[in-house]
C-alpha cells in the first residue's frame, strides 16, 4: 500500500469517526465514556496522518 492510499484510508476513518462523535453528541444523553475513546481514537488516526505526511 502507498503512503497516498494509507494516509486517504485513515482519513476516511477519520471522517467516519468525526460523524460517529457528532451522532453521540447530538443524542439526548450522549455517552461520555464514548466519546472519550472516539475523540482519542480520531486523535492518533490524525496524528498518524500527520506523521505519513511528514515522511513523505
Amino acid at each position: 500500500m502507498s503512503i497516498e492510499t494509507h494516509v486517504e484510508s485513515l482519513a476516511n476513518k477519520h471522517a467516519e469517526i468525526e460523524e460517529t462523535i457528532s451522532r453521540e453528541e447530538h443524542r439526548p444523553v450522549p455517552d461520555t465514556m464514548k466519546l472519550s475513546q472516539l475523540k482519542k481514537k480520531k486523535l492518533r488516526i490524525k496524528e498518524e496522518m500527520a506523521s505519513l505526511m511528514t515522511r513523505h
